[in-house]
Parts: structure tokens; C-alpha cells; sequence
């Protein structure tokens, strides 16, 4: 399956991020001869399709004015995908950020907190809980 997947160009990363999520998107990018890592940072108001279709939608504020940038999921132009911060929404697509503006266009964080083995307690013995009465 990984070879077909190869083939086909079809990355076989596991692509964890929701609308919300503020990420970065490293894509690659040739001037000339010479090729460079771009990064492109925003919030996630979309994503779409299944398999080798699937896209999904950034924005950010550059400069005052709101751009937003579409970009294939399997496209041999992306570098990596990184999360910043996972935001918590409640809707699969997040366009009503786009007629939103300064503190109104803050999405509130989700902590993610990987669970760490905590160190179990042990019981203390039954003799020395009965010694001091």
C-alpha cells in the first residue's frame, strides 16, 4: 500500500489538525535555480475532501488586510505542517472570521496536554497504619 501511496505522490503523514488550529505551513519555493522554505502562519477556517483531493484553507492578517491561501494536502510542495495552537470552534468551516476584526477574531486555546505516566502511590503497609493508636 505505502508503494502505491508513493507512486501516486499521496503523503501517508498523519495530518492532525482541525479549523481552529493555528498552524504553519512550510512550502517549498523556487526562484531560479535556488530553492527556499517559505513558512505561510494562520488559522485553519477550512478543510475539505478525502484522498488525494484534499485541501485545506489558511488565514492570516498580513499587513491589516486578510489573506487566505488554499492548499492541497498530498502537494509535493509542502514541506511540513506544523501546529502551533489548537483552537476549539464549533463548526467544521470557520468563515464568519472573515467579517471579524481585532479581539473578535481571537479563537479561545485548547490545551492539549500529552498524559504523562504519573507515579502511582503506594498503600502504605497495614501494620504501621494500626502502630500509632
Amino acid at each position: 500500500m505505502k508503494d502505491i501511496a508513493k507512486y501516486l505522490g499521496i503523503k501517508t503523514d498523519n495530518f492532525d489538525f482541525n479549523p481552529g488550529d493555528t498552524v504553519k505551513v512550510h512550502t517549498k519555493v523556487v526562484e531560479g535555480d535556488s530553492e527556499r522554505i517559505q513558512i505561510f502562519d494562520g488559522v485553519v477556517i477550512s478543510r475539505r475532501g478525502s484522498g488525494i483531493s484534499a485541501s485545506f484553507t489558511v488565514r492570516k492578517i498580513s499587513y491589516g488586510v486578510g489573506v487566505e491561501r488554499v492548499f492541497p494536502l498530498h502537494s509535493p510542495r509542502i514541506d511540513k505542517i506544523e501546529v502551533v495552537k489548537t483552537g476549539k470552534v464549533r463548526r467544521a468551516k470557520i468563515y464568519y472570521l472573515r467579517g471579524l476584526s481585532g479581539k473578535a477574531a481571537r479563537l479561545t486555546e485548547v490545551d492539549k496536554e500529552v498524559p504523562a505516566a504519573a507515579p502511582q502511590a503506594e498503600p502504605a503497609p497495614a501494620a504501621q497504619q494500626g502502630a500509632g493508636k
